[in-house]
């Protein structure tokens, strides 16, 4: 085969990024046009991310790989055959941008600069105003992330509220945290089933997030059905395909309770410029990463 990169997840051939990627490619000149799929079911033995990662280490023609539902699952499995790791992919323990350099495996853990980039976009620099909540609703890597780049803003949340059904993941990223030195008072986590009291609880102009991956890659949304968003609310659904029921819930919302809603487009173009940028070795200014915009703008499904 020729040169090529990885897309790791669960249905990567629905996603625009197949369409787009070639368009990209030739657009940076880059020595590959090829993007190859990898599906790995959410319930895969941690084996098949291994030898997935294997794979990349040992061709040579194969330059590195984007990561998406399994980049914690990525790491538990194979952080072992990488050659290095950066601060947030130990601090996180995961992986979403795997690329070679002089053959050394490199592993990067890129949502903490992709979810502030496309935060800064959505959300005003001063819209918490040390007062209004930010509510992030799933644990995983994704709302991991996102509370690591809201610690590190200079206009801090009132809260930083993360749910999630599960008590291990919102055990990990306390633990993210209290590695991190991030004030104890500003962070709480809180189980999936106290989320409408939250809602309720969090002041108006809060930022509402989904993180969970439900409407992507389950069906569902972490908000039950008839719960209110807080007033005048951003609200940012990290996805952008799927069935979506977390969006087409604030998208009802919208007029009435005077919402800013938003999807993950921007999330998911900030996503895969940073990593292509890694793979590649090709410095994403805004410049360009807007010019890819607009071209992946035509392709998006």
């Amino acid at each position: 085969m020729t040169e090529r990169m990885a897309f790791i997840g669960v249905t990567t051939g629905s996603s625009s990024i197949m369409r787009i990627f070639p368009e990209w490619a030739a657009e940076l000149g880059l020595p590959t046009q090829t993007l190859e799929g990898v599906d790995v079911a959410l319930d895969a033995p941690a084996a098949e991310l291994r030898a997935a990662v294997e794979a990349i280490k040992g061709d040579p023609e194969h330059r590195g790989a984007l990561v998406t539902t399994h980049k914690m699952s990525v790491f538990e499995a194979a952080s072992d055959l990488f050659d290095e790791l950066d601060d947030f992919a130990r601090a996180c323990s995961e992986v979403s941008s795997i690329s070679k350099r002089d053959g050394r495996l490199l592993g990067h853990a890129k949502d903490p600069l992709t979810a502030r980039l496309a935060l800064d976009e959505i959300f005003a620099a001063d819209g918490f105003d040390g007062d209004r909540d930010a509510v992030i609703l799933g644990a995983g890597g994704a709302g991991l992330a996102l509370s690591w780049a809201l610690a590190e803003r200079d206009d801090l949340p009132g809260r930083i509220i993360v749910t999630d059904s599960s008590p291990e993941r919102l055990e990990h990223l306390r633990e993210v945290h209290a590695a991190r030195g991030t004030d104890p008072d500003l962070l709480v986590t809180r189980p999936a089933a106290d989320t409408a009291e939250l809602l309720q609880e969090a002041p108006e102009g809060s930022l509402v997030v989904n993180a969970s991956g439900l409407g992507k890659d389950r069906p569902g949304s972490p908000v039950p059905e008839g719960v209110l968003f807080p007033e005048n609310a951003t609200v940012w659904e990290f996805n952008y395909r799927g069935s979506l029921e977390f969006l087409q819930q604030a998208r009802t919302q919208e007029e009435p309770r005077g919402l800013s809603v938003h999807d993950g487009w921007r999330y998911f173009i900030h996503g895969w410029t940073q990593v292509i940028g890694e793979v590649f070795d090709v410095e994403m200014t805004p410049e360009r990463v807007d010019r890819l915009a607009e071209i992946a703008d035509g392709s998006r499904a």
